[in-house]
């Protein structure tokens, strides 16, 4: 019930540019640079999530005193507007790993990754940070985000979701399925555009949608709860498809989404597992 308001909360809060920062380069980066340094599963969606978050309310923070600026912009004097892009656009890759950094410290796993550990990194991508500078990076995303970094990922909501099923006696093997699921979640992070598209277009019925279509369904993109639900049932169609039916229903139970949902949701992603249309 907690993850269920949690999750509505943000949904009727989101702001109109989540998932910007949800590109696959970025999440690949993030995922890569995770493995690198041993980081379990639930940091690397955490620094996906922490730098989303930051970067959506950073942009904000630095955009809107130059809103006042519109009229001299208009005019030709651009440079206010460009030497922010070059801001954000410079310390990239120095925020990106402080998310990391921070998810690995909220991680339940004590492979924290350390100021050494990170500018060696940095360094070998010949960035000449100071570990002050990285400190001071620690700090400006944590209080951008006002200090609430410690968000529930998808994945907490898809191993709350198994525990219930597993308590309402939908038992399954647990261990191949856990691992099924993460293997998904990776991969819909990795596909997320596409897999999204692909499901707007069964929903709507229609292979071209208008940009009001797109915008409404950024609530659709950004529900952890209907992600979960989705990789824990395709999840079992790959390992158990005779017990799919079962576990559907269970999902509509404890959840309120539909079979429907569930369902177009598991053939958008076992679409693009395949890489076929075939049902």
């Amino acid at each position: 019930i907690h993850l269920a308001t949690e999750n509505e909360q943000y949904l009727s809060e989101l702001p109109g540019q989540a998932g910007s920062y949800k590109e696959t380069q970025i999440v690949e980066f993030i995922f890569l640079l995770s493995e690198k340094w041993d980081l379990d599963h639930s940091a690397r969606y955490q620094a996906v999530e922490l730098l989303e978050r930051f970067m959506i309310k950073q942009v904000e923070q630095i955009c809107m005193p130059s809103r006042e600026d519109v009229k001299s912009r208009e005019q030709g004097e651009g440079s206010s507007w460009s030497s922010l892009k070059h801001q954000i656009y410079d310390t990239f890759v120095l925020r990106l790993v402080s998310c990391i950094q921070l998810a690995s410290k909220l991680s339940l796993h004590y492979n924290i990754v350390n100021s050494d550990t990170a500018l060696k990194f940095l360094q070998s991508l010949k960035y000449s940070y100071t570990k002050q500078e990285l400190l001071e990076s620690e700090l400006a995303v944590l209080k951008t985000l006002h200090f609430q970094i410690n968000v529930s990922t998808p994945l907490v909501y898809v191993e709350l979701l198994l525990e219930v099923l597993g308590h309402n006696g939908c038992l399954l093997p647990t261990k191949p399925l856990h691992q099924m699921c993460t293997q998904l979640l990776d991969f819909s992070y990795l596909t997320r555009n596409t897999i999204y598209d692909t499901l707007l277009k069964i929903a709507i019925e229609n292979s071209t949608p208008s940009k009001l279509q797109v915008a409404k369904f950024l609530t659709v993109k950004e529900d952890f709860m209907l992600l979960a639900v989705g990789i824990i049932s395709t999840s079992v169609f790959i390992l158990n498809p005779g017990h799919w039916n079962q576990v559907v229903e269970h999902l509509n139970c404890i959840t309120g989404i539909t079979s429907q949902s569930i369902l177009e949701f598991s053939y958008a992603i076992l679409k693009h597992i395949i890489g076929s249309s075939t049902p």
